[in-house]
Order: C-alpha cells, then structure tokens, then sequence
C-alpha cells in the first residue's frame, strides 16, 4: 500500500505514470467520458483549512471515477475528540483513501502511520504534492514536454515552491526561485534534494528579472499564507520588489506562461495585467487539480484504464 504524502514519495517513473494516466482522463473528460475506474470506492476528505479547488477537485473527480466522497469538518473531531491514531484507524477501515489537508505536515504523516488505506495530502505547510502535480500537468501539455523547460517561482520559498522544485527535479524541468534573502528555501532542502536527484537544475536569486529571463512558466503565490499572516506587513514590505507585473513578464520570453495555485491578492504579488492577460494560465492550472489527482487516485487505488 502506497501514500501520497510528499511528493519526494513518488520515483520519475511514478509521476510519469501518474501524469500519463491524468492526461488520458483528462482526454475521455474532454470526450464526454467519465471513466468509472473506481467504482463503489469511498474517499474521506479530512479539511482542518478552507478550501475550494482541493475539495472541489477532488470530490468532482472521485464521482467521475464512480466513487464517493465525504467531507469531514470540525463536527467530525479530528484531532480533538479522539487521538488520531484511533480516529483514523476507525475511518480507513470504512474508507478505500483519505485525503487530508493539515497545517501541520506532521499530522499527515501521522495518518498515514495509522491508516490501512491510502492517505493523499492535500496540503500541509511543507508540502503541496497534489497542486505540484497539477502545474507539472499544466506545463507539459502547454509546451509538450517538461524536460529542459525552466520554471520560474518569484516570490516566498514555501510549501507550494517546494513541492514543485521537488516535481521538477524529478522530471528534468529546470527550477529557477527568486526570493528576498531569508526567503529561500533552507540549505537543507536544496542539500537533500540534490542527494536524491543528481541531475536537478535548481537555481536560486533575489533577482527577480534574471530569473524570469528564459523561462517557460513564470509562477507566484500570497506573500504569507500557513500562518504567517501575522507578519503580512513585514513581508509586504520585503516583496515589494517581487511582484509579477507587466514589467517583469516583459522580461521573459513572448510564450512564457503565467501561474499562480490560487487564491490570489490581486496589486499584491500579481497585477491584474498580468493574472488576466492571454498568457495566464490559472483557470486552466486550476481545473487541473481534478485531472492530475484522478491520476493519483487511479495509481493508489491500482485502477486500470
């Protein structure tokens, strides 16, 4: 039995898979066809955050797949009324998959510890595999390919930045992050990823302009989110420098794409000029979600196509 609880988790050869089965689905969507691949099969939604495109996301494909789903909020406990070892081996013996979204990656990997079936992350504060997922899907099929294609992260080194430098590196795609000092990503991040993939091309600048010269994707995010908020006006004032304007995507190349996972503060890290111009790809990335994690749960769950 497989989690999905990092995407450091899967081998190339396992996102590959993934994506070529997202792709597929996303074709026999587009066809009118909702595959029924996992019929009868219940996933349980453990949100301890809001959320709109990872619930949504995930419920909607889970149908298309001929399963179910069920939400479960605050009036379920989690973590309060019971410990989670015993509230989730009570659920994942009812339950075919668990997704759960966590502040705390630590409480994902204690759900995977307990669980009997698969536990897919659907967001803690380190590691975002299933959006990652999600923009590798969005990049491929813009360019065709992701091997040599340099993605370009403007803003906060953060769990989203992380997963998809992780994504990246397992798919020859080149990840560029350019980032105030202080906002990278930790030594140690770069350190053991480099361990686990020889050949990443990762770079890392606190010139935005530099960065963005050459790449295929430009991709930003909030300046503080994962409870950060309480330094929202120092950050305000550290990335300044940082917003993706008309101005920096002038910078890249004519057929660079625009990305962002959503939700945006618009005149903050990203102008209006920029979010709704034609090279933006958000909704598109967005409706991704559901595609790229049909392929997760298809992998997990070992449905054929």
């Amino acid at each position: 039995m497989r989690h999905l609880v990092a995407l450091s988790d899967l081998s190339s050869n396992e996102i590959e898979a993934i994506l070529a089965i997202a792709a597929d689905l996303k074709s026999k969507f587009q066809q009118g066809v909702r595959e029924p691949l996992l019929p009868g099969r219940m996933m349980a939604l453990v949100f301890e955050k809001q959320s709109l495109r990872t619930r949504v996301s995930f419920e909607t494909c889970m149908t298309h797949l001929g399963g179910g789903s069920l939400m479960l909020g605050d009036d379920a406990g989690f973590g309060k009324r019971e410990s989670i070892a015993d509230f989730t081996r009570v659920l994942s013996a009812m339950v075919d998959v668990i997704v759960v979204r966590s502040k705390a990656h630590s409480t994902v990997e204690q759900v995977a510890e307990h669980a009997t079936c698969p536990v897919v992350n659907g967001l803690t504060d380190l590691d975002h595999p299933c959006q990652a997922l999600a923009d590798l899907l969005t990049v491929r099929e813009e360019f065709g390919g992701l091997e040599g294609k340099r993605i370009t992260w403007v803003g906060d080194g953060n769990n989203v930045a992380r997963s998809l430098a992780v994504g990246c590196a397992k798919t020859g795609a080149e990840f560029a992050i350019a980032a105030p000092e202080g906002y990278q990503f930790p030594k140690e991040f770069v350190g053991q990823l480099k361990a686990d993939c020889p050949e990443a091309l990762i770079s890392e600048t606190d010139d935005p302009h530099a960065a963005v010269n050459g790449a295929a994707a430009i991709y930003t995010d909030v300046w503080a989110s994962m409870g950060q908020e309480a330094e929202e006006e120092q950050r305000k004032r550290d990335f300044a420098d940082y917003q993706v304007n008309g101005r920096l995507m002038a910078a890249a190349p004519s057929d660079a794409i625009f990305l962002h996972c959503l939700p945006a503060k618009r005149g903050q890290e990203v102008t209006d000029e920029v979010i709704d111009s034609p090279q933006s790809r958000v909704v598109e990335q967005a409706a991704n979600r559901m595609h790229a994690q049909k392929g997760v749960l298809a992998w997990l769950l070992g449905a054929k196509s």
